[in-house]
């Protein structure tokens, strides 16, 4: 659309339902004014105010100026803008319900012809429509996976724990009549033991389907919304990448959101960061997290002292059989990468305060991949991590 109107640069909020907040979720060309993320939170500005009132709909789609620009206009700060200082604002509906503003950055104000109008019209409905689908598909997904998950746990409780009740009884009622020193007892007891442990197992089992850790939603779809809430905060953009690896336990969901969340903390308070990437994706039979910034990073000697969370990472991946690994280095941003076994017995916790890299264990967990931009080299990579025992 910004081609079609000879503008270069553009961005799109949206309002993220669960907060009523908005979001930055696209951009086109950001001037360097509007590309440190403080100034692109998702707090109040004049687009955004005239559109919670319902003041911008698409009969009144008008050139606006840019609040968020305006400080920087009459100011030593004004070649940051690239003399941006109005945009077009664009209302995204899905029919009646509001989902956010499209903004299209222009270096002057102008009166937007009436061709011009039934353009963004037009677009804007095809917009509004793709985002309204990609919603819906979301909500069906998890309507279908909480059906699925409370139908699991009525056949549990109908079938599984009744029946492990009902022989725990019964075993109980024949070691009633009989004898003590009676050979057959031991046997029974084991039994009973056993019927027992199975009867707790499958109430653990009926309580995890029942009470999901992240308000009835997948880790996909709980850490998509922690990201947008991350940007509507901080203005950082969140890349976000994640793999369908299937029914997990809710323990492995729980951690891994928690360590997700720790991630972005340390990268609000500390990494001073443009942009993040959150990524899970399946390897070699484990569950992969990692969240990488471009930011500062830091010295990993004497980090867990300086409050950086590390140590809880490291404990929470523990907890559920896996592994956190944390590589950073100053000036190249801090990279946190935590596997997690699909299909396989958990493993037993490495020591404290040891990562993934410095256990030399086999497979993907310990394998770095070639350096990138930002990020550190192979050998200062292993430097840093050889930092944090």
């Amino acid at each position: 659309m910004a081609d079609l109107l000879g503008v270069e640069t553009g961005w799109v909020w949206l309002r993220e339902q669960a907060s009523d907040r908005f979001y930055n979720a696209a951009v086109q060309s950001l001037p360097p004014y509007l590309q440190e993320p403080v100034r692109m939170t998702g707090r109040s500005c004049w687009c955004l105010e005239l559109f919670r009132k319902g003041q911008l709909t698409a009969r009144n789609i008008d050139v606006v100026e840019c609040s968020r620009l305006a400080p920087a206009v009459a100011s030593p700060e004004a070649a940051s803008t690239q003399g941006l200082r109005c945009h077009a604002s664009v209302p995204l509906y899905a029919g009646d319900r509001p989902l956010g503003v499209m903004n299209l950055a222009m270096r002057g104000w102008r009166r937007l012809t009436r061709q011009e109008l039934d353009l963004l019209t037009t677009i804007a409905d095809q917009v509004g429509v793709a985002v309204e689908r990609a919603r819906l598909a979301e909500q069906s997904i998890e309507h279908a996976r909480d059906d699925e998950r409370s139908r699991i746990a009525r056949d549990v409780h109908d079938t599984l724990a009744q029946e492990f009740t009902a022989i725990g009884l019964h075993i109980e009622a024949g070691l009633s009549h009989l004898k003590p020193g009676n050979q057959a007892r031991p046997s029974l007891t084991m039994a009973l033991a056993a019927a027992h442990q199975g009867l707790d197992e499958a109430r653990r089992s009926i309580a995890s389907l029942r009470a999901s850790p992240l308000e009835n939603r997948s880790l996909a779809e709980a850490l998509a919304a922690l990201a947008r809430r991350f940007t509507a905060d901080t203005g950082v953009r969140v890349l976000v990448d994640i793999a369908d690896a299937g029914p997990l336990p809710g323990d492995v969901e729980s951690e891994l959101f928690r360590i997700a969340g720790e991630a972005l903390t340390n990268v609000r308070k500390h990494a001073n960061a443009r942009e993040v990437s959150l990524r899970v994706d399946v390897v070699r039979r484990c569950l992969r997290l990692t969240v990488k910034d471009t930011g500062a990073g830091f010295r990993s000697r004497g980090a867990r002292l300086r409050g950086f969370g590390l140590s809880g990472i490291e404990d929470r991946a523990r907890s559920v059989g896996g592994r956190a690994t944390i590589r950073s280095a100053p000036g190249r941003g801090t990279s946190v990468t935590v596997t997690v076994p699909l299909d396989q017995p958990q493993q037993p916790p490495v020591g404290p305060g040891v990562t993934a890299a410095e256990t030399g264990g086999g497979g993907e967990p310990g394998q770095r991949r070639p350096a990138r931009r930002g990020h550190p080299a192979e050998g200062q990579a292993q430097a840093a991590d050889a930092e944090l025992g």
